[in-house]
């Protein structure tokens, strides 16, 4: 089995109220994602307000994150950018010591074509020796990457060991399934689809939801991979309402007044993200109210 198999946590940065890092919250959320059994941490992804960092930021960070996991689970670094050149470049120059694998998103903004991003990919597989997953999330970056490209990068290049899929297309999804060498991952990028795709045939999570709640989701993607479909439903269906309302105002802005509600960090993003209105805060409070009153 693969030590990608399972619960991944698409990791948050905790920052101070004036924008700085907040280390300290940082390695609290560490410990108590690996006290949650998850299987290994997203560094540096979506979640992370990476885009909002310095290149000095990021390398502290991961630097950080390394040390503080001291690889009790495997760790995950986002790499990726609408520049190839640049995206080539930066796997040249960051210190990847101890990392097991780049997530790498599709091309944003200038929406290149199939041919386009089979050969990004070609680029960046030819220029690291690091297992890649694929990330394909249309509703961010304005490009779907097709079934047929994936399997085809898949098939091409030893190094793509899987996809973390966040199209929501479920055809796509099942065609990928299809099509897939054997040991090719498919990863959920959408914690409401989690549940369906491991019962389609996928392989697990990057997960956002698992900030807050990691035993609960890992238990639920544990179960589902077991075939034990009616435990997971049930864990699923006890967490749906929480996956709605994190979302409903932005990511990482739910998830990070969940965690404050929690008492992990403060609920603190940099600019263009901001604190979630009223209407979802109280939704959120009233689900973990709840929630905490059935644990």
């Amino acid at each position: 089995m693969s030590k990608f198999t399972g619960t991944g946590v698409a990791l948050i940065t905790p920052f101070h109220k004036y924008g700085t890092i907040d280390f300290t919250s940082l390695g609290k959320m560490i410990e108590h994602l690996i006290a949650g059994k998850v299987d290994y941490i997203v560094a540096l992804a979506t979640t992370s307000e990476a885009a909002t960092m310095s290149e000095d930021e990021k390398v502290a960070v991961l630097d950080f994150i390394v040390d503080k996991v001291h690889s009790r689970v495997p760790i995950v670094v986002g790499v990726g950018g609408n520049n190839t050149a640049a995206v080539e470049e930066t796997l040249h120059k960051m210190p990847y010591k101890n990392v097991d694998a780049i997530l790498s998103v599709t091309p944003y903004y200038n929406k290149p074509n199939q041919k386009g991003l089979y050969y990004h990919y070609k680029t960046l597989a030819s220029t690291t020796d690091l297992p890649i997953i694929l990330y394909n999330v249309p509703g961010r970056t304005g490009v779907n990457l097709s079934a047929e490209t994936t399997v085809k990068l898949a098939e091409d290049f030893s190094n793509i060991i899987g996809i973390k899929e966040a199209s929501g297309d479920m055809m796509q999804i099942q065609q990928i399934m299809r099509d897939r060498p054997e040991d090719f991952l498919l990863i959920s990028g959408d914690d409401a689809l989690t549940y369906s795709m491991i019962m389609a045939g996928g392989n697990g999570v990057i997960s956002v939801t698992a900030n807050a709640y990691p035993a609960e989701y890992a238990a639920m993607v544990k179960a589902a991979l077991q075939k034990k479909y009616k435990s997971a439903l049930e864990l699923n269906n006890s967490l749906l309402e929480f996956m709605d309302a994190i979302f409903e105002d932005g990511n990482p802005a739910g998830i990070k007044l969940a965690l404050q509600n929690l008492g992990l960090i403060k609920h603190n993003l940099r600019l263009p993200m901001v604190k979630v209105n009223v209407q979802t805060a109280n939704r959120i409070k009233a689900f973990m109210d709840n929630y905490k009153s059935l644990l």
